[in-house]
């Protein structure tokens, strides 16, 4: 296992982790039960915590951010020399402890997306792991959620006997579901975006070469060009060149300048 604590990058605090790490963190934290957060992050992540001080303050304050994307692993390298040797990938991820959830016969929850994806990914989860246990499954409402309802989510959770909940409301929404949420449920949290979409077979993934080279955010471009150009252009350059900046210690330390959001957001 790999555990070297965790490392700014445009001021948001990367844990330098591998799988096997993030698992075994993950089923610690339900079994004792107690409130654990995890996320896995890629540069779309890094850089909406790092031009939002409210969102950056979240981020900072989940237990694990695994390094998803591989230009994130990059940066951990090229700047503290960490030698990570792969990134932390959130459909794998979600597989992994699947795995280890179903040979410990720990019951899983499935929060977000749409009834479609998750009617198939329960499907395929099970193929997988004839063992799985999974607790219940809630698609996202796709709005904010008033009190009551947030309440209600929680205590349909709590009854389903789940012990972690895999969360799939796409970036940044689910991180903040994980940050609002984890203590009232007192389990696991796992943030894992495109994972619900990838594993229900419903959304194709980059070939493996292009993952390997960094060049998925390019394949899922050429898929969704009109819903996904603004995000890419933009933000791969917002954060190439403020890695730039930070390497060379001309960018002030974003972190410094985070503030706790003084109310939740409830996405739903």
């Amino acid at each position: 296992m790999i555990d070297e604590g965790r490392r700014n990058i445009l001021g948001i605090n990367v844990s330098v982790v591998n799988y096997a790490t993030v698992v075994s963190k993950v089923l610690a934290a339900c079994r004792t039960p107690q409130a654990f957060t995890v996320s896995a992050l890629a540069v779309h992540g890094v850089t909406e915590g790092a031009r939002d001080a409210n969102h950056g303050y979240r981020l900072n304050h989940i237990d694990i951010l695994a390094p998803d994307g591989q230009p994130v692993r990059w940066a951990l390298n090229w700047i503290y020399k960490v030698k990570l040797k792969e990134r932390v990938y959130g459909p794998e991820l979600m597989l992994r402890i699947c795995k280890a959830a179903a040979n410990e016969q720990i019951p899983i929850f499935l929060y977000g997306s749409s009834k479609k994806v998750l009617s198939q990914l329960r499907i395929n989860l099970v193929n997988k792991h004839p063992n799985l246990k999974i607790a219940g499954a809630e698609p996202s409402k796709f709005r904010q959620l008033s009190e009551n309802e947030c309440v209600a989510v929680h205590s349909q959770i709590a009854a389903s006997g789940a012990k972690i909940v895999f969360v799939g409301l796409g970036c940044p929404r689910q991180e903040v579901w994980a940050y609002e949420n984890a203590p009232e449920l007192q389990m696991p949290v796992v943030a894992v975006g495109a994972a619900f979409d990838f594993n229900a077979g419903l959304l194709e993934q980059a070939p493996h070469w292009m993952q390997a080279r960094g060049l998925e955010w390019l394949f899922r471009l050429a898929q969704e060009p009109r819903r996904l150009y603004r995000r890419y252009l933009y933000l791969n350059s917002y954060f190439l060149l403020n890695l730039g900046l930070q390497k060379m210690g001309l960018r002030r330390n974003a972190s410094q300048q985070q503030t706790k959001p003084r109310h939740p957001l409830n996405y739903g």
